[in-house]
């Protein structure tokens, strides 16, 4: 047990360094902006008081964001998905894994569960022992389940999902704002710098030269840094908006969830504005900051599906409830996240709908609104 007990304490110590390296980076970088670039190198007042005003705008919103990525828990599932205790005495005494199934569909009959595994089997995590709710996985490197996961991210040594996604979004962005910024101004002064006066003293240099001083390599290096980290952030934060936009998580998008009535990789999309929604809010004015707006409870989710599930008992549409942006919601009505984004306004012009009739095993039509996919 000794040796385990170091070894994990050893990992948890080394899945700090990505997060340092960031830290370190980014305060050499404030250092090289604020004081060789606009302290010793440039040399107009007006200039330098434009750049450090939206410098430092830009640096308070990512070193938010990126805290709020970093130091957010993991949203985990409710109590009620645990299995009561004599139910799951039972299931560990049973051997015969259709036995087990059959505990686990029936504590699951009043849960609001639409997903199951690719064999149809109840979601269920033995390590965790909880019944997985829909878009919930089991992260290795938390060694926990997580709501909506998305995926365990090394850079933040934390498990993005329901209750920082939002965060981690806003986090690519502003990095790519702080470093396009720097890129963007620093490139005259880079430049400047191939040409370099090599005389000591500014006042003996032409106007459109710089002195050779020691703020040369920090205006060098932090061109070519900036220029490649907003590089590499940008074809990640845009395969992040795709994700926001279909309503998946990069598990879903490698792996489509599977209903009851088989594997559907739109099952949770809603429309475009509808999937901003969930996960940044209804409130506009709040979308750009990294405070809690997302919609729902990570639970439940609505779903195009969710009406011609036959094992799953009809809920009634209860008045919408808004968004906090002090946290997550806790234990809720099962409707709440369907009430906040189906509400009375399930039709948009935006989407293009069709009308499918489908049947139940009663032989009973539903006519179901589903969302075309181009």
């Amino acid at each position: 047990m000794a040796p385990s007990h170091v070894l994990r304490c050893c990992q948890r110590v080394l899945a700090w360094i990505p997060v340092i390296f960031i830290a370190l980076v980014v305060c050499w970088s404030y250092y090289a902006y604020v004081v060789e670039l606009c302290v010793f190198t440039i040399p107009n007042t007006g200039e330098q008081i434009v750049y450090l005003i939206i410098f430092h705008l830009s640096f308070i919103m990512f070193v938010w964001s990126y805290w709020k990525t970093i130091f957010t828990k993991p949203a985990n599932p409710s109590k009620e998905f645990c299995l009561p205790k004599a139910d799951k005495e039972q299931y560990e005494k049973e051997e015969r894994p259709e036995s087990q199934q059959e505990i686990l569909k029936r504590v699951a009959k009043d849960l609001p569960l639409y997903t199951r595994t690719g064999t149809g089997a109840i979601r269920y995590c033995d390590r965790c022992q909880v019944i997985k709710p829909d878009r919930c996985h089991h992260c290795s490197a938390c060694d926990m389940c997580v709501l909506k996961m998305d995926h365990h991210c090394p850079w933040v040594n934390n498990c993005v999902g329901f209750s920082n996604y939002k965060y981690f979004i806003l986090f690519l962005a502003y990095s790519m704002v702080y470093c396009v910024f720097i890129a963007a101004t620093v490139l005259q002064y880079f430049i400047k710098f191939w040409t370099l006066c090599r005389r000591k003293s500014a006042e003996n240099c032409p106007k459109n030269q710089l002195p050779d001083t020691h703020a040369k390599f920090h205006v060098l290096f932090l061109f070519f840094v900036a220029a490649m980290f907003f590089i590499s952030i940008l074809s990640l934060f845009s395969y992040h908006l795709w994700l926001v936009g279909k309503n998946r998580s990069t598990i879903e998008a490698f792996r489509a969830p599977v209903f009851r009535n088989g594997p559907d990789k739109n099952g949770f999309s809603l429309g475009f504005s509808k999937n901003i929604a969930q996960v940044f809010g209804d409130q506009k004015k709040f979308w750009l900051l990294p405070v809690y707006t997302s919609l729902g409870d990570g639970h439940t989710f609505p779903t195009r599906l969710v009406n011609i599930d036959p094992e799953q008992p009809t809920v009634d549409l209860q008045p919408s409830i808004k968004s906090t942006i002090d946290g997550p919601a806790n234990p809720r009505p099962l409707s709440e996240s369907q009430n906040r984004l189906l509400g009375n306004d399930q039709h948009y012009a935006e989407d293009n709908l069709d009308r499918d009739a489908i049947k139940t095993e009663g032989d009973q039509t539903v006519t179901v609104t589903m969302e075309s996919e181009s």
